[in-house]
């Protein structure tokens, strides 16, 4: 059966290191980083005491003050970065068959500033009597994927994702499979994250997962360094708009790059630990390649998972030798969450648009605060700087508590 091919016409982004695409990759490229500490509570007696926050968002720049009151903030991301993932794209809305239109758009958590908001309301003494009711419509994960459908009017299929740090990249591949199958012309994917609270930093606090370098919070997200010591929180948004190659080249669309290759595993090995050797990952990386009918010499680029913790480091540098051999030192392998930080259930989206962009520009983004190798990670991370280089494939890898694996293979668009 003839297989429906998929591009990338749209993307938009709101991230620690820019609101939007164009800011988002000058500081990418330029290897800032989004850390610092924590202003949206006080983070004094937190292990932990910084994060990568979304800066200088003004949800009122976007909304009015009454839909911000009615929107938790993840899906406030989730909206600005559509619109600009839209704009981009060119899409006529007016011209298009909306009922051919879908959203796939996952969180990991969802709602997480509005349980604790109104958390606080019951059990400082307002009792259940004082529970808004618009509090589950906010806090539930799936009702990003619900506002961006009734804001254009989207009338195709539509639901979230939820897969850990796998969610947005399990969106991206089950929205392309849609178009695949002939489901819809269009899909708006993505995901986005807004867990910078006590019960996010606290939890993953008690889990020993996040670095508490505490004296130098820039430099504490530092994937494949010997010196990682956990990873750094994120937060924000990414969006992608799909489209049927023939859709998209008979409306004229500027096509960003195509998704070719989609990889899906599970490790059935442990609720927070990676395979041993990346086993899980060296599959889900090999099923990509086969599915884009290409060799594994051909990848040029890997934009790693990359958390900057002791395993997964380790155990996907693993994965990438297991499979690609000694090809695995002839590619560049890079963690933008050395910038961003890990944004949890966003993370596979904004990688993907990392990737989009460097297939687009044949830059590799950097791995920042990369200072002291470590001999079980041993591949070229792009330390430090940017790299110039001709990118056609490049693969994006996801990893998820509870063993989700995604592995997204891009190409540059001829």
């Amino acid at each position: 059966m003839h297989r429906k091919r998929v591009v990338v016409t749209g993307i938009g982004a709101v991230t620690p290191i820019g609101l939007n695409i164009n800011e988002f990759w000058k500081n990418l490229i330029e290897g800032k980083s989004g850390a610092a500490f924590i202003t949206r509570f006080d983070a004094s007696n937190f292990d932990t005491k910084f994060a990568c926050e979304v800066k200088n968002f003004d949800p009122l720049k976007y909304f009015d003050r009454k839909t911000v009151q009615r929107l938790d903030i993840f899906t406030q991301f989730a909206l600005v970065s559509t619109e600009e993932a839209i704009q981009n794209s060119q899409l006529k809305l007016d011209a298009i068959d909306k009922n051919r239109v879908g959203v796939v758009f996952g969180s990991g958590i969802g709602g997480m500033w509005t349980w604790h908001h109104q958390s606080e309301i019951v059990f400082k003494g307002g009792g259940p009597q004082k529970i808004s009711p618009f509090f589950v419509p906010m806090m539930i994960s799936d009702i990003a994927a619900g506002h961006i459908s009734i804001k254009y009017g989207f009338k195709g299929l539509n639901y979230a994702t939820t897969s850990a740090c796998a969610t947005s990249a399990h969106a991206i591949a089950v929205g392309a499979m849609h178009i695949q199958r002939g489901d819809a012309d269009v899909v708006i994917v993505g995901g986005s994250e807004a867990s910078i609270c006590p019960m996010g930093i606290g939890g993953f606090n008690a889990m020993k997962a996040l670095s508490t370098r505490n004296d130098q919070p820039e430099k504490a997200s530092r994937p494949f360094d010997k010196n990682r010591d956990g990873f750094v929180m994120g937060e924000g948004s990414a969006t992608l708009v799909l489209e049927d190659y023939d859709f998209a080249m008979k409306r004229g669309a500027q096509i960003l790059g195509e998704l070719v290759g989609i990889g899906l595993t599970a490790d059935a090995y442990h609720i927070t630990a990676p395979a041993p050797g990346g086993e899980g990952a060296v599959r889900s990386m090999r099923l990509c390649i086969e599915d884009a009918g290409i060799k594994p010499e051909e990848v040029d680029y890997i934009n790693a998972h990359g958390t900057s913790t002791p395993y997964n480091d380790k155990n996907e540098t693993e994965a990438i030798k297991t499979l690609f051999g000694e090809h695995a030192y002839k590619l560049i392998v890079s963690s933008t969450k050395s910038m961003t930080g890990h944004l949890l259930g966003a993370a596979g989206a904004i990688e993907a648009v990392v990737t989009i962009l460097t297939i687009m520009n044949d830059i590799i983004p950097p791995t920042i605060n990369y200072e002291e190798p470590d001999p079980e990670c041993d591949l070229n991370y792009a330390p430090n700087k940017a790299v110039e280089r001709k990118v056609n494939y490049a693969i994006s890898n996801a990893f998820g508590f509870g063993g989700h694996n995604v592995s997204l293979l891009f190409k540059k668009f001829q």
